[in-house]
């Protein structure tokens, strides 16, 4: 019987204007397999410039960023047709915002505060389906 091996990485892109979450998130999915961070930003322009120029399989992105918000980034992602799979992460997790972010086409949407670890939990997920 064969068995298959993963040979390509799960490319993670993290959007986030606090350096104590992104060091947390760093932290975390290192521990799991198969996935390499390929780059961070904590504002809107970089974000999306990095995330349109690499293309990462997943992107973790926050609401509110040093400079605009995270709901744009992932407005133009979405309107550049980038197949990646968005998870917000944010301590904004009202209604509204949730709402506005399934819209706009995030994938996943998770509160800071008490659902830190479903990220992980999801990325585990996503990296076992591919």
């Amino acid at each position: 019987m064969q068995t298959l091996v993963k040979t390509k990485p799960i490319n993670v892109f993290i959007v986030d204007d606090s350096v104590i979450v992104r060091e947390r998130l760093t932290s975390l999915l290192s521990e799991v397999p198969f996935i390499a961070i390929v780059g961070y930003a904590d504002n809107p322009l970089a974000a999306t410039e990095a995330i349109v120029a690499q293309r990462p399989d997943i992107v973790i992105l926050d609401i509110f960023l040093t400079g605009g918000s995270g709901i744009h980034v992932l407005k133009n992602i979405r309107g550049k047709n980038i197949a990646t799979k968005v998870i917000m992460l944010t301590n904004y997790a009202q209604e509204e915002y949730r709402r506005k972010c399934f819209e706009e086409g995030a994938d996943f949407f998770f509160d800071k505060s008490i659902e830190f670890d479903k990220v992980v939990d999801t990325i585990h997920r996503i990296t076992a389906a591919a």
